[in-house]
C-alpha cells in the first residue's frame, strides 16, 4: 500500500495549497440549494476520513467486519460545515488524510484480504477500500475544481459510506 499512501500524500499536499486560495466567502456559496458548497464537500471528505479510519483499523484486526453505513447528507447538515472557518476545515482535512496515508503505509500485507460488509452489502477487501479511498477523494475534489487536470478517477460507489 506504499504506492497508494504516496498517491494520497501527493493529492493532499497539492490540493491543500489550491484549497487555501479559495476565500471563506466563496467556499460557502451554494450554487444549487440541493448541492453542497465547497465547505460542505470538504466536510464530507473529513467525515469520509473519519469513517474510513474506523474501517481500516478495525479491518486490520478482524477478518470479517460488519459496519454500519452513514447518511452523508445528514452528517454534513448536522455539522453545519458552511458555518465553519474555511482554513480550519482545510487543515483538519489535510491532517486527517495524512494520518490515513500513514495507516496505509503501515498496514500489514497479511490483512489486506480481510473483508467488510457495509449495511450487509459486500464483501469488499481492505485492499480494495484502501485503493478506492484516493479515488473517492479525487471524485469530490473534482466537484470543487472541475477544470483541474489530474483529478480523473475510477471511483464507483459500490458500497454505502
Amino acid at each position: 500500500m506504499q504506492n497508494i499512501s504516496q498517491k494520497l500524500i501527493t493529492i493532499i499536499l497539492e490540493f491543500k495549497e489550491k484549497l487555501s486560495l479559495i476565500s471563506d466567502e466563496e467556499a460557502s456559496i451554494k450554487l444549487n440549494p440541493k448541492k453542497w458548497s465547497k465547505k460542505e464537500i470538504l466536510g464530507h471528505l473529513i467525515d469520509s476520513a473519519c469513517n474510513n479510519q474506523q474501517k481500516f483499523v478495525r479491518m486490520m484486526n478482524e477478518t470479517e467486519l460488519h459496519f454500519m453505513g452513514y447518511r452523508q447528507d445528514e452528517w454534513v447538515a448536522s455539522q453545519n460545515y458552511n458555518a465553519a472557518y474555511w482554513p480550519e476545515l482545510i487543515d483538519l482535512w489535510a491532517t486527517f488524510n495524512l494520518h490515513i496515508a500513514h495507516i496505509m503505509a503501515n498496514v500489514n500485507p497479511a490483512v489486506l484480504e480481510n473483508v467488510i460488509y457495509i449495511d450487509d452489502e459486500g464483501p469488499s477487501t481492505l485492499a480494495y477500500i484502501m485503493k478506492d479511498y484516493p479515488e473517492h477523494l479525487k471524485h469530490h475534489l473534482k466537484q470543487i475544481f472541475p477544470l483541474e487536470p489530474g483529478l480523473e478517477n475510477s471511483f464507483e460507489n459500490v458500497y454505502r459510506a
